[in-house]
């Protein structure tokens, strides 16, 4: 039976989680928003001995694709990116000076993310959503009992809708349509703890009806 394993390392000044998805028969392997600490990454995967095969960036904010330029520079793997997200990505560099973070400039995207695409890593495979809101070509990646939510949900809270390009009735759109995955789907956010459907469903705030998705001013 094919079957996933992902492990979380968090990276950099915004405590970013990225990830290494690998199907468990084949040690094919993704690496999910490569954020910072490239070296940490690297090291992690290569201790795994997986086969890195892609790199999926869920969105391009700046703590999701610090590291991307490190780990394409040591395997020569496809960018994934949803094309709506292109602009942020083009300004990533832009997005470190305002934070003072340290930044090498990625190669750009080699593969566009789609509603409905299916990824395959080895023997498993995983589907795409496009859920935007947090930023425009966000995505969240699903399959197995799990699902990559990169920003859009958090335990406990859900993405920011303050940012340039952010957009709030976007992000409440696809939290309806994230929380429709079964109740037992394990979250993986780009920020903090793994959690589940069922779990923010009904502790949520944003997810319970007792707070809103607004934007800041």
């Amino acid at each position: 039976m094919p079957g996933l394993t992902i492990t979380q390392i968090t990276v950099g000044a915004f405590q970013e989680n990225c990830y290494i998805v690998s199907d468990s028969g084949s040690g094919a392997t993704a690496i999910v928003d490569p954020g910072s600490d490239g070296d940490r990454i690297i090291a992690e995967v290569e201790r795994q001995g997986g086969t890195p095969e892609a790199i999926w960036v869920t969105h391009a904010h700046v703590d999701h694709i610090g590291a991307v330029a490190a780990v394409k520079r040591r395997w020569d793997v496809p960018v994934f990116l949803h094309p709506l997200d292109k602009p942020l990505y083009r300004v990533g560099g832009r997005q470190a000076e305002v934070y003072g973070l340290p930044y090498e400039e990625p190669p750009p995207p080699d593969r566009e993310f789609a509603e409905g695409d299916t990824l395959t890593l080895g023997g498993t495979t995983l589907h795409v959503m496009h859920a935007p809101g947090h930023a425009p070509g966000h995505v969240v990646i699903h399959g197995h009992g799990n699902a990559l939510v990169g920003d859009c949900l958090f335990a406990g809270s859900v993405g920011r809708t303050d940012l340039p390009f952010s957009n709030p009735a976007h992000l409440e759109a696809s939290l309806q349509r994230i929380t429709k995955l079964p109740p037992d789907t394990v979250l993986h956010p780009g920020h903090g703890e793994t959690s589940t459907i069922a779990v923010e469903l009904t502790s949520n705030p944003f997810l319970n009806g007792t707070a809103r998705v607004v934007r800041a001013y």
